[in-house]
């Protein structure tokens, strides 16, 4: 299914800036190392949300283009960014790279927006635009998905059907899971040559930053609400639930991220 890029975290954006964890620090200390960033490169943060990746990456490199079709999440990028000066926001997504004439990349980096994509014909398409000695950077919890489970999932997954239907939806549409790993696709792809890396840590979670996460992701933004009053009564029951379970109102979240660095194969 092609979905619609700019319409899948409408209305999500200030609570993604606000919610979502980000990447810890041996994440970035290892892209240093792995793609040898000493300031000169020049790399893409595709589908760059509000630069939980991009703005943490920019000391080490020249330029990180980072590219979103959500306008909500650019803003709120760029006011998160303050004065660091050498992230470019860009609207545009994986179906038009060509328009945003970018120059040659060092490398390009996508934080769980891989799977939004066409990816074959994405990677088809990066062949193109990154260096010979350039890389592909996937991040995905695809390996880990039990470990990285919240301990209130189910209160959340109960009350979410309650009001948006059992169905998981995506923008207008429905979300239809792809059955081929980002590895295997990657494995296949001109980046066919394919390192793994995992960090696993926890953080504490108040009850109102449980009910605040839910609204950052596509399938329960406040857009798919249809209203501000039913949004207002889910955030409502959501919070007597999760206090009715943990009364203290800090819960600790498990969190679990793979990063798999593909580049092309050294010819023999």
């Amino acid at each position: 299914m092609q979905y619609k890029p700019g319409e899948l975290f409408h209305g999500a954006a200030p609570y993604y800036a606000r919610y979502r964890p980000g990447y810890p620090p041996q994440f970035f200390a290892e892209l240093r190392k792995r793609l040898d960033l000493n300031g000169t490169q020049q790399v893409l943060d595709l589908g760059c949300g509000t630069g939980q990746i991009a703005i943490p990456l920019a000391p080490a490199v020249a330029t990180v283009y980072a590219v979103d079709p959500d306008p909500g999440m650019l803003a709120e990028g760029k006011r998160t960014a303050g004065e660091i000066g050498n992230v470019e926001w860009l609207r545009g997504d994986s179906h038009k790279l060509s328009a945003l004439n970018l120059p040659v990349l060092d490398a390009v980096i996508m934080g769980k927006s891989f799977h939004w994509t066409d990816r074959a014909a994405l990677l088809s398409d990066l062949d193109t635009m990154v260096r010979p000695n350039g890389a592909v950077v996937v991040v995905t919890g695809e390996l880990h998905d039990a470990a990285a489970t919240a301990p209130w999932d189910d209160l959340v997954a109960s009350l979410r059907t309650e009001y948006l239907g059992a169905q998981r939806r995506a923008g207008s549409g429905a979300y239809q899971r792809t059955e081929e790993s980002h590895s295997d696709v990657l494995a296949r792809s001109p980046f066919g040559d394919v390192e793994t890396l995992g960090w696993q840590w926890n953080i504490e979670r108040e009850v109102d930053e449980i009910v605040g996460l839910q609204f950052s992701y596509s399938y329960s933004s406040p857009a798919q609400f249809g209203s501000d009053e039913r949004c207002a009564a889910f955030a409502a029951e959501l919070r007597s639930a999760l206090l009715n379970r943990y009364p203290a109102g800090v819960v600790t979240e498990p969190h679990a991220i793979e990063a798999l660095i593909a580049t092309r194969p050294i010819a023999d």
